[in-house]
């Protein structure tokens, strides 16, 4: 999975990272930013990281279903 830390006080958001180092790149936005201020905001979670590799996707979705029913189409004649 993959995090990203969206700033509570401006529009700042951390780069997709891994939980910690996205907790860090807000703790030092809030520490030159808005020093004195506690860091705050919202996280967001991308429970499939593109880097995973994990499902084939739409298009192999697509692919797949177009291959069986060729394969009905070639099997009935």
């Amino acid at each position: 999975m993959a995090y990203r830390y969206w700033c509570g006080e401006c529009g700042y958001r951390t780069p997709w990272d891994s939980e910690s180092r996205g907790e860090d790149l807000l703790i030092e936005h809030y520490d030159q930013r808005h020093p004195g201020i506690a860091p705050g905001g919202q996280t967001e979670v991308n429970r499939k990281d593109p880097e995973s590799g994990d499902g084939c996707g739409c298009l192999g979705l697509l692919a797949t279903a177009f291959l069986l029913l060729l394969l009905a189409a070639a099997c009935h004649r």
